[in-house]
C-alpha cells in the first residue's frame, strides 16, 4: 500500500529527530576539519560566500583529512583504472566460467567507460570527505547523452534515512531547495497543485523547499520515489524504481545508532585542543612582537592619545627616579617552547588518527615494489573493519546501481543478476590486489614445498586448478585464458602428438633391430 504525503512526512520527522542527536558532534567535525562542506552554519543562501574558517587557527586536520580521503580514493577507487571486476558466482558451473568471464569482462569495460565519462571521480572525492566524519551519501540517477549516469555526492546534513533489517539502509529522505522554474526541468513529470502553482507563477525564480523520499516496498520488491511539498500535503511526483538510487555508507557503526562514526570523531578532542593551543601561541607571539606597556597616571602621559610606533616622541613627566618610569614594557609571560611541544604531539596524534601517518615521506625518492606493498599493507591494517564496510556499503551498491541504470537506458543487456550467486563483484583496486598478493605468495610457497616432497607432493597438486586460482587472484583477463573446451582440444592435440612421437620412436627402434641384408655373392 502506497504511503500518503502526510505519512511520509511523519516518518521523515521521526528519523530526522534521531539524526539530530549527532548534530553537535558532526558540526564540530565539519567546522574544524571540513569547513568548506559545513552546512550547519547556514543551509544554502544564508551563508553563501561567507568565510567559514573564522574559528580555525590550525590547518592540520583540514590537510590531513583531505590527504586521507585522497589516499583511500587512489587505493580503492583509482581514477582511470578498473577497480573492480564482474566474475561468475558459485551458481555457475565450472566448465562455463571462463566463457562467461569473457562476456562479463566486456560489461566491466563498458561500466568503467561510463564511470570515466560521468562525474564519478569528482563525486567519489567529496563522498570520501564526508565519510571521514562518519556518514557519506551518493545519489546515482540516469543522465543524458553526454553523461549517461549522474553521480552526485550529497552532504549528510541534507539526508535522513531509516534502517531496515540487519542494519541496512532502507528509506532515504532529502531536503531540496530549488528555484521553482528548475523543478520541471529536473523532473519533467512533476505535477503541482493549482494553489502552489499560483503562488509561484509571478516569481518563478523564487526558491521552494520540497522533500525527496525513496521508500522500500518489500512486498512488491520495488522502491517508491516520491516528491512532496514542504508542508507534506501534496505528492508532486511518484515513481517506481527497481533499485534504490542512494548509496549510504558509514565508516563504522555503534549498535543502536543509524549514523556512522568516522576517524574525525575519534580525534575531534585533539583537534579542538590543538586549535586552542595554536590560538594561545599566536596571541602570545603577537604580544612578543607588538609589546604591552604600562603607563603611570602622572597627569602628563595620556595612554589614549599616544601611538607606539617607530620614530614617535612621547611626552612623559619622568623617565626614571624614585617613582619609576612613566612608560615601560610589561614583562612577557607564557612559555612558547612548551606550546610548540604540545602542538607537535597533538599534530602527530591527529595525523595518526586520520591515516595520514605512513612510511617515510612519499616524495623522498623512487619507491620500490616492496615499499609500495608495505604502504598498502599498512593502509589496509589501519582501515580495519572500515575496509569491509567500504566494499559492502560503497563499492557493491555503486556497481549494482550503475549496471541497473545502464540496463534501463539500453546500454547493456545483462542476463544475470549481480547478487553474488550468479555474478559477483570482485575488488581489483591496488589495495585489494595487495591483499591478493599475500594469497598468491602462500600458493607459490606451497608449490615449492610440494616439489621438495617428490612424487607424493607432485600428485597432491592440481596444477590446472592452481593456474585458474592464481589467474583469479591476479585479475588476469578471461580473453588470455582458455576455456574448458579449448583445454580439452589442446589436451587431445598433445595426446595425439605424443602418440605419433611414440609410434615414430617404435618404428625407429624396429629398423635398428632388423638384421642387415646380406650382399649377393
Amino acid at each position: 500500500m502506497a504511503l500518503t504525503a502526510g505519512e511520509i512526512k511523519k516518518r521523515y520527522e521521526v528519523a530526522n529527530k534521531e539524526k539530530e542527536n549527532f548534530r553537535d558532534l558532526y558540526e564540530e567535525c565539519y567546522e574544524y576539519a571540513l569547513p568548506n562542506r559545513n552546512l550547519y552554519d547556514g543551509y544554502y543562501g544564508s551563508a553563501s560566500g561567507q568565510k567559514k574558517t573564522n574559528r580555525v587557527f590550525d590547518s592540520t586536520a583540514i590537510s590531513s583529512t583531505q590527504r586521507a580521503a585522497n589516499r583511500i580514493q587512489s587505493n580503492l577507487f583509482p581514477p582511470q583504472r578498473n577497480w573492480c571486476r564482474l566474475q561468475p558466482g558459485e551458481e555457475i558451473e565450472e566448465k562455463y566460467k571462463v566463457e562467461l568471464q569473457r562476456m562479463l569482462d566486456v560489461y566491466t569495460d563498458k561500466l568503467f567507460g561510463v564511470l570515466r565519462q560521468s562525474d564519478f571521480d569528482l563525486a567519489m572525492g567529496e563522498f570520501l570527505l564526508d565519510l571521514m566524519v562518519g556518514t557519506a551519501v551518493m545519489q546515482i540517477m540516469p543522465g543524458d547523452e553526454t553523461k549517461p549516469i549522474r553521480y552526485n555526492a550529497i552532504p549528510s546534513f541534507l539526508v535522513t534515512f531509516e534502517e531496515g533489517p540487519h542494519g541496512t539502509v532502507d528509506n532515504v529522505y532529502r531536503r531540496i531547495i530549488r528555484p521553482f522554474e528548475t523543478l520541471e526541468k529536473e523532473w519533467p513529470d512533476i505535477v503541482f497543485p493549482e494553489d502552489l502553482k499560483r503562488d509561484y507563477e509571478d516569481k518563478p525564480q523564487e526558491k521552494i523547499e520540497i522533500l525527496e523520499a525513496t521508500i522500500h516496498d518489500r512486498q512488491k520488491g520495488i522502491y517508491e520515489y516520491v516528491l512532496i511539498d514542504k508542508k507534506g500535503q501534496n505528492i508532486l511526483l511518484r515513481r517506481e524504481l527497481k533499485s534504490t538510487p542512494w548509496v549510504v555508507a558509514r565508516w563504522m557503526k555503534v549498535a543502536g545508532e543509524t549514523m556512522g562514526r568516522g576517524p574525525l570523531i575519534t580525534v575531534i578532542n585533539d583537534i579542538k585542543t590543538l586549535n586552542k593551543v595554536v590560538e594561545l601561541t599566536l596571541k602570545n607571539a603577537s604580544l612578543s612582537i607588538g609589546g604591552v606597556y604600562t603607563a603611570a597616571d602622572d597627569g602628563v602621559l595620556n595612554p589614549a592619545t599616544i601611538q607606539i610606533v617607530p620614530g614617535s616622541i612621547i611626552s612623559v613627566a619622568r623617565n626614571g627616579g624614585p617613582q619609576g618610569e612613566s612608560l615601560k614594557p610589561l614583562p612577557r609571560t607564557g612559555d612558547a617552547q612548551m606550546g610548540q611541544l604540545v602542538s607537535n604531539d597533538l599534530r602527530t596524534a591527529i595525523k595518526k588518527g586520520l591515516l595520514d601517518e605512513s612510511l617515510p615521506p612519499e616524495n623522498m625518492s623512487a619507491r620500490s615494489a616492496t615499499e609500495i606493498q608495505a604502504r598498502l599493507s599498512e593502509l589496509a591494517q589501519n582501515l580495519g573493519s572500515a575496509f569491509g564496510r567500504l566494499i559492502v556499503e560503497t563499492m557493491m551498491p555503486i556497481v549494482k546501481r550503475s549496471l541497473e541504470v545502464m540496463d534501463s537506458i539500453g546500454m547493456i543487456e545483462l542476463p544475470l543478476k549481480v547478487n553474488g550467486l550468479q555474478v559477483k563483484v570482485i575488488p581489483e583496486s591496488p589495495l585489494a590486489m595487495a591483499q591478493n598478493m599475500d594469497k598468491v605468495n602462500e600458493v607459490m610457497q606451497y608449490l615449492q614445498i610440494t616439489q621438495m616432497l617428490g612424487p607424493e607432493g607432485v600428485m597432491a597438486v592440481n596444477m590446472g586448478r592452481i593456474a585458474d586460482y592464481l589467474a583469479d587472484q591476479l585479475g588476469i583477463p578471461a580473453k588470455l585464458r582458455n576455456t574448458q573446451e579449448e583445454k580439452d582440444a589442446i589436451a587431445a592435440e598433445l595426446q595425439q602428438a605424443a602418440q605419433m612421437a611414440a609410434e615414430q620412436q617404435m618404428a625407429g627402434a624396429e629398423v635398428e633391430q632388423a638384421p642387415p641384408e646380406q650382399a649377393p655373392i
